[in-house]
């Protein structure tokens, strides 16, 4: 069934997320968790095949939420088989708030948590069947720097797919321009609702195949913002975006 899809922007999606913690006490680490388990989920059933046992995985995870939901995904893949490792683009004892949350557990269940290379040192990424991009949110305003410019670069250079969680980092999520650089995703597993740059021509390069990923916002958050959002995810908890549509995804 071909369902019509609203998108948000970055500033509308920012609302969207202070309601849901501020006014409806859903906590972040709640919200996180969903966002990891649908794109634990998406790896499994689109990129691994099915079966995550025996196949390895590589999380670049920054310092923000996207990051933090980087990190629930490899916990869950670990926790289904697979081999995980996990790259930062900021120094462990940097992160704050869940992201930090997120990178202890990975230590204490003795995952590895590798911080950025030196400035001078070439990044080579290890081997691996699918890179995650979790380094990146929607509130980037210009071209990405410092190691996670290094991190995109290496991981566009690899040969795995790269599935982007939210949106290729070093996209635009307002007008859809991919800056330099930016990752050039084989799919992209946006969160709650997809942001209007997902959807610009330009961006159709760099997105690849686009999904939305129910994380638990009821259609009352979206009406505060004279948005009007039914039931989009009653037939199944992840759509594929056509386009401005969607249709369900078999789960």
């Amino acid at each position: 069934m071909s369902l019509p899809l609203p998108s948000l922007t970055p500033d509308q999606m920012s609302r969207v997320d202070r309601i849901m913690t501020a006014d409806l006490g859903v906590d972040v680490l709640q919200l996180m968790e969903l966002a990891g388990q649908a794109v634990a989920a998406w790896a499994r059933g689109h990129h691994l095949g099915g079966d995550t046992r025996g196949t390895r995985v590589l999380a670049l995870a920054g310092s923000g939420g996207n990051g933090g939901d980087a990190m629930v995904a490899a916990r869950l893949l670990h926790a289904w088989g697979a081999e995980v490792a996990v790259w930062l683009s900021h120094d462990p004892a940097a992160l704050r708030g869940a992201a930090a949350h997120q990178a202890r557990s990975l230590a204490a269940l003795g995952l590895p948590v590798v911080p950025p290379a030196p400035e001078d040192a070439p990044v080579r990424l290890p081997a691996t069947d699918l890179v995650l991009d979790g380094l990146l949110g929607f509130g980037l305003s210009g071209p990405p720097a410092g190691a996670a410019a290094r991190l995109i670069a290496a991981a566009n250079d690899q040969p795995a797919p790269i599935l982007a969680i939210d949106l290729p980092s070093g996209l635009d999520a307002r007008s859809g321009e991919p800056y330099n650089p930016c990752i050039r995703a084989a799919s992209t597993l946006t969160l709650a609702l997809p942001k209007t740059g997902l959807l610009a021509p330009d961006a159709r390069s760099v997105v690849g195949q686009l999904a939305v990923a129910d994380i638990g916002v009821p259609p009352e958050v979206y009406a505060r913002l004279g948005i009007d959002v039914g039931p989009l995810f009653g037939a199944a908890s992840v759509l594929r975006v056509e386009g401005s549509r969607s249709r369900e995804v078999e789960e």
